[in-house]
């Protein structure tokens, strides 16, 4: 079944799946997107996937697409659902295997032109220090009790032993620690697959990329960003731990389904009751992937600001290095919205989709009260990214939400069948672009004729309201697994 014969056109930027064009659909799907987004979306059925979610218990408003959204496990990538706390699900389907991956942007003080000359020296210093690739170990070893602490305590444990910095707390998402954790919930299994892997960059689309700010739109220095500023971009999430965690509870649930009643469209949405054992467990599990994978981040950087004091011969604080701000695409957060004229207590399911908080938020931390919470969006490695903030308007939308990235538009099958690794370096190169990655065949899988147009994704947010653009950045330096 194609959707584009049912969709209605609410205005320029958002389309409805009405209930009536699926059986079981609780609410509307709202689709964020213009007509070209939305025919790839059909193709690849992420559209269905739209409308499948809407049937699941208790989800509140509609089930929302982001101009980034394609197809993913059970949910759409660039989805996002709100439950009901008290009379709905949590689905891990809902948040991905890759629970909590990820966006740090770390600021410099320095200008492309002054630090231009060091920057080949800088990336081969980090792709000495940060570990990267599939299966890789980090340099960081944990027995069983060091890793209940950092999952419990996230990005606090790390900097008491002191790797990373105080401040860096306030410009990550809970300030650093996820609440509800609890690593009882996690099983031996998970543990042994995240143990070694604090501080590691992965495979796949986590990169690490030096980055230039080539455009600066309004707020941009209060963020303390300014053209030809050198900035560094993280991506990575929770690793192995992660993604068992995310098994785990899939297999818990399955299990379970009967006992709940629940028919559901696709297996791959398989969920539990919010306040039920399997939802609590579920939830409490993902917080400790959370918390380790803002940890992963926070030793990543600790390690790209060691590589840069030995490149510029200057500490890392001398230099600027503040975190401008971390943040998830991938995790379900209990938090409070309201709907029709009251305040509801909602778990809100952000699947490849960003928080986007406006100011006066009690969950934006103080430092930016003035501008609203700052949303790092990625673009492909031969384009630009993007620093947004949140807005108003998202809260009412879209419980404050928005894109994660360009969104992949080829499988990774594909762009391997469509680019050559060798042939793609020398064209990144050739752009002035320079390139670490592990094997050619991985950097072909990230290509960027594998992603959607960044700005144009990027402007859809902004046109529908969900954010707008603080500053954009074009990469100077890649490394990839």
């Amino acid at each position: 079944m194609s959707f584009l014969d049912v969709l209605r056109k609410l205005d320029e930027f958002t389309w409805e799946i009405p209930r009536e064009a699926q059986p079981g659909m609780r609410v509307p799907g709202i689709v964020y997107a213009d007509r070209a987004l939305l025919e790839k979306a059909d193709a690849d059925n992420a559209l269905q996937q739209v409308a499948n979610v809407a049937c699941l218990p208790g989800i509140v408003k509609a089930s929302l697409a982001m101009p980034d959204i394609h197809w993913g496990y059970g949910f759409p990538i660039g989805g996002v659902a709100a439950m009901d706390a008290e009379e709905g699900v949590v689905s891990p389907g809902g948040v991905g295997y890759d629970i909590s991956c990820g966006v740090r942007l770390i600021k410099t003080s320095l200008s492309y032109r002054e630090a231009k000359g060091r920057l080949e020296e800088a990336l081969d210093l980090l792709e000495a220090g940060v570990p990267k690739g599939l299966g890789t170990k980090g340099r960081l070893r944990m027995e069983r009790k060091e890793m209940e602490r950092l999952m419990a305590r996230g990005a606090r444990e790390l900097i008491a032993r002191g790797i990373g910095w105080d401040e860096d707390l306030e410009a990550m998402e809970e300030g650093g620690c996820y609440p509800g954790a609890d690593p009882s919930r996690v099983s031996e299994k998970a543990y042994a697959r995240g143990r070694d892997q604090v501080g590691t960059l992965g495979a796949g689309n986590h990169f690490l990329e030096i980055q230039v700010v080539d455009e600066v739109y309004e707020l941009a220095d209060r963020l303390g960003l300014f053209p030809d500023q050198v900035v560094i971009m993280v991506h990575s999430g929770s690793r192995g731990m992660g993604h068992q965690i995310c098994t785990d509870y899939i297999q818990v649930m399955a299990s379970s389904l009967a006992r709940y009643g629940y028919d559901l469209p696709d297996r791959q949405l398989v969920c539990a009751p919010v306040n039920s054992r399997e939802g609590e467990d579920y939830l409490a599990a993902m917080a400790c992937a959370a918390n380790f994978a803002m940890c992963n981040r926070e030793a990543i950087t600790h390690w790209i600001r060691e590589g840069f004091e030995r490149a510029f011969r200057a500490g890392a604080r001398s230099l600027g290095m503040e975190v401008l701000y971390d943040v998830s695409h991938n995790l379900a957060k209990l938090e409070e919205h309201e709907v029709g004229g009251e305040k509801r207590a909602l778990l809100v399911h952000r699947k490849g989709a960003t928080r986007a908080f406006p100011a006066g938020r009690p969950e934006v931390a103080e430092r930016y009260s003035p501008t609203g919470q700052p949303v790092i969006i990625p673009g492909d490695m031969g384009s630009h990214s993007y620093v947004l903030v949140g807005t108003e308007e998202a809260l009412k939308k879209s419980f404050g939400s928005t894109c994660h990235g360009a969104g992949r538009q080829l499988s990774r099958k594909a762009a391997k069948r469509k680019v050559r690794g060798d042939e793609l370096r020398r064209r990144l190169e050739g752009m002035g672009i320079m390139v670490r990655a592990g094997h050619p065949a991985g950097l072909a899988e990230e290509a960027p004729e594998a992603y959607k147009d960044v700005r144009e994704v990027v402007e859809i947010c902004e046109g529908a309201g969900l954010s707008r653009r603080v500053a954009r950045m074009r990469p100077v330096a890649v490394m990839k697994g």
